[in-house]
């Protein structure tokens, strides 16, 4: 066993809600997991001590909802649809490439909700190896949708009670670890709405049954108020997007302890920089929703719904480096959060919501040792998240934040003090 102490470091502490000054923690390089914490410098009885410096440290950022075979930079272009080829091999490429962006920028945990071929299943199976970089990753396969529905043309289509219990036992013997059904229509497909209900009522408490029987979560695609009640009530576990949540809603979420993911930066993106690239009528059914969306998420988290973040990374603009940080920025702006509040939705939120707590999701023992270090602090200002910084997973530094001249230039006066 190989001890390090990370010391001199501000630690985030979420039952506190700051970051906690002059802390320490001993990371098992074998395991990867943080065996001790505290205050001061920490013990002496360690293999390597790493100078932390004062930098903030807090948990790798979790995203619990992206489409890692999907790149958001090509889609349209002049009003033209221009997406690359939908086979097997350009698919698992443009995954391997937003791994490679994702725990550059400080992504160290994901959970993947749809992929063509079922190719996060295989790109799981890379990273745990060592083959490629990235983050960890919570594997969905292709997403469940009725037949000519929401994510038809890479998804599972089925109809009715028997082919959705065989689909969702078929997606679990191959070995996924949550089942995404596509509930609602929504933006990114013509000819459908976000009010559209796709999935009834006994076809997604069918996909819960089942997945639940064997330790599986469902996420759900739902937009509308009256598929988000319908698949909360049935009992999935995260609601995703959620754009139009009432009192009623909020009543159902309580009862059956549901869990949001907003994914607020998908809408964001395609009204910001849309315009003239994503088709119009994409385009006009964010314009319609995008207000009353916010303010579903507002009104959810003032009434204390946990919300874990996540991006729909693989929409139009919405990619995998500094997306996810973003997202965290946009539930203080937009949703009414206090910084350390987003920083638990990217951290012990998302955890819980993946069913992953127990080993992610906080800087503490027994705790896997994924964590990113920043040079100002979050709390002051929830930007810095979107800066360089350094990367760890499984306590090893896995990208180190590029240095400004002025770091440059004092690394290399305190060489020259060392005599190199």
């Amino acid at each position: 066993m190989t001890k390090i102490n990370y010391t001199n470091a501000a630690i985030y502490n979420h039952a506190a809600q700051t970051f906690e000054t002059n802390r320490y923690m001993i990371v098992d390089t074998d395991t990867g997991k943080i065996i001790e914490t505290g205050e001061g410098k920490g013990p002496a009885s360690v293999d390597e001590t790493v100078d932390m410096k004062g930098k903030y440290v807090m948990p790798g950022i979790m995203n619990a909802h992206t489409h890692i075979t999907s790149i958001p930079t090509y889609w349209w272009h002049d009003g033209e649809e221009d997406r690359h080829s939908d086979s097997r091999e350009f698919n698992t490429m443009y995954a391997i490439r937003n791994m490679q962006d994702a725990i550059n920028n400080g992504i160290t945990y994901i959970r993947n909700v749809g992929a063509a071929y079922d190719i996060d299943m295989e790109i799981q199976k890379m990273q745990e190896k060592g083959m490629i970089a990235g983050p960890k990753v919570m594997t969905s396969g292709r997403a469940f949708t009725m037949t000519g529905g929401h994510g038809a043309g890479s998804g599972h289509e089925v109809d009715g009670v028997d082919e959705m219990i065989k689909g969702v036992r078929t997606a679990m013997k191959k070995g996924v670890d949550n089942i995404k059904l596509m509930v609602t229509g929504g933006v990114l497909k013509n000819g459908e709405t976000p009010d559209d209900i796709q999935f009834n009522e006994d076809e997604v408490r069918a996909a819960v049954v089942e997945a639940h029987h064997k330790g599986k979560t469902v996420a759900a695609h739902v937009q509308g108020v009256e598929g988000v009640k319908e698949a909360a009530r049935v009992g999935v576990d995260t609601v995703e997007h959620a754009f139009n949540i009432d009192d009623e809603t909020i009543a159902i979420f309580r009862e059956h302890g549901t869990t949001i993911v907003p994914t607020m930066n998908a809408m964001y993106a395609i009204y910001e920089y849309g315009e003239n690239t994503v088709p119009d009528w994409a385009r006009q059914k964010v314009i319609v929703n995008i207000e009353k969306h916010f303010a579903s998420i507002t009104k959810a988290a003032a009434a204390g719904i946990p919300i874990a973040m996540g991006t729909d990374a693989g929409t139009p603009y919405n990619g995998f480096e500094s997306e996810s940080a973003y997202e965290i920025q946009l539930y203080v702006e937009k949703a009414g959060m206090t910084p350390a509040q987003a920083i638990d939705t990217a951290t012990i939120n998302c955890a819980r919501a993946m069913h992953v707590e127990a080993e992610y999701g906080e800087i503490a023992p027994g705790k896997y040792a994924d964590f990113i270090a920043m040079t100002e602090d979050p709390i002051a200002d929830i930007s810095v998240i979107q800066r360089e910084k350094d990367v760890y997973q499984n306590g090893v530094n896995v990208h180190r934040a590029v240095m400004t001249i002025e770091d440059q230039q004092m690394k290399q006066a305190e060489m020259q003090v060392a005599g190199r």
